[in-house]
């Protein structure tokens, strides 16, 4: 997967566990990913969750025939983080033909809860 020039290089995603079902990554806190105020920008943490549950969904696709995009996310920002790192483990809760449902929990280094989101992946034919 070559990220170059992409969201995920600009916030600093890296994947670390990718198996069927199960995405894991790391996105730092840091001046791309903080708000003004000095704090883990919600919007950052939001870019994580779909991007674990984009992998996600494409690892459990024919990527010749199909592709997947984000349908729909929610995320409840349970915590603060001015620093460090925090790691996203998404897992697929529904697999369909036409849509998948992830679930994405959003951890610091002490395994703390900083966000909770559930994001729903569309599975479309690939045009020609």
């Amino acid at each position: 997967m070559d990220v170059k020039n992409t969201l995920i290089e600009a916030l600093g995603i890296e994947m670390i566990e990718l198996q069927e079902g199960k995405v894991v990554a790391t996105m730092p806190v840091n001046e791309n990913t903080r708000q003004p105020f000095g704090y883990l920008h919600g919007g950052a943490s939001v870019a994580l969750a779909e991007t674990v549950a984009s992998v996600g969904a494409a690892n459990l696709i024919d990527l010749e025939t199909e592709i997947c995009f984000g349908l729909e996310i929610n995320a409840n920002h349970i915590r603060s983080k001015r620093d460090g790192k925090v790691t996203a483990v998404a897992e697929v809760v529904h697999k369909g033909k036409s849509t998948q449902v992830w679930q994405i929990q959003i951890k610091d280094e002490e395994e703390n809860l900083i966000c909770l989101s559930r994001c729903t992946m569309a599975v479309v034919p690939k045009k020609k």
